[in-house]
């Protein structure tokens, strides 16, 4: 398991009504769970939309119980963005 920081943006963030939190996790998968179980309802529906970065870099279409959590890391919880 590893601890590290969970940062929500726009649709997100106005969900979890928080900006961004902690996590204990080992991966992906698990930290996303722990979200969904601290926000409950509205969160739950934005994150299916969402795309990720770990420490800076994409997820992609990656299985997120594949994608392992470092000490210290960030998770960046991206809701698709209108405009360009």
């Amino acid at each position: 398991m590893a601890a590290g920081t969970i940062r929500y943006w726009a649709a997100a963030k106005a969900a979890a009504g928080v900006a961004e939190e902690p996590y204990t996790a080992g991966t992906l998968a698990e930290a996303l769970a722990g979200a969904r179980e601290r926000h409950p309802g509205e969160l739950e529906r934005v994150l299916v939309r969402c795309s990720f970065l770990i420490d800076g870099d994409p997820v992609g279409t990656r299985a997120h119980e594949t994608v392992r959590l470092a000490e210290g890391g960030t998770v960046e919880v991206l809701p698709p963005f209108a405009g360009g």
